[in-house]
């Protein structure tokens, strides 16, 4: 492949989250996971009724679910959905629409609250594997160290001072001028954002 024939870098980071460990038994699973040091994150039951089980292994930024039946995606976070949607249409994915989850099942649309984890799409490989896109702009406490805030590219670093610079805009109209202090504002605010914490008001 030449210069000209490779496709341009991606401008949306793709970072895979969870990959989905088929189960026979939940619970047996999970107690070998965790048996084995695996830290539980997560175990509730969905709007839908189905469980989620998340663990992750030490110090590994990508987790598992785990699950049963055919068809079970892997997990990839965007900070924005819509534009990763749009990147991978424009480089011939066939990517579903923006959806979110209720009891019913899916619901057309992303979530008119736009919390982290509550927007979603999927696509397919060529062989059938199924890809979900979660749009994550907070994580959940404890997925990420407090003490130890880290950005893979300079589009995810922008990405977090662009809800910075939103968040800041609304925290200068409560408190009623120009803080000058924004760049400690905008740090904390990051660092609490990416470590799941309370935002600063």
């Amino acid at each position: 492949m030449t210069t000209e024939q490779a496709p341009a870098a991606a401008k949306v980071d793709l970072k895979l989250e969870v990959v989905v460990i088929p189960a026979a038994d939940v619970d047996r699973a999970k107690r070998f996971y965790q048996d084995l040091g695996w830290r539980l994150d997560a175990d509730f039951v969905r709007p839908d009724g189905s469980r989620a089980v998340q663990l992750t292994p030490p110090g590994s930024p990508t987790s598992i679910h785990l699950g049963s039946g055919a068809g079970l995606p892997r997990f990839l976070i965007v900070n924005d959905i819509e534009r990763a949607r749009a990147e991978l249409i424009a480089r011939g994915a066939d990517v579903s629409e923006v959806f979110h989850r209720g009891a019913e099942g899916r619901i057309k649309g992303p979530d008119p609250e736009r919390p982290s984890y509550g927007s979603l799409a999927t696509f397919n490989d060529p062989d059938g594997n199924v890809w979900l896109l979660q749009q994550v702009t907070q994580r959940l406490p404890g997925r990420v160290d407090g003490n130890s805030t880290t950005f893979n590219s300079s589009a995810d670093l922008a990405a977090a001072l662009r809800r910075a610079a939103a968040a800041h805009g609304e925290h200068e109209k409560r408190t009623g001028g120009h803080d000058a202090n924004w760049p400690d504002w905008y740090a904390e605010y990051i660092v609490r954002e990416q470590a799941g914490k309370p935002l600063p008001e």
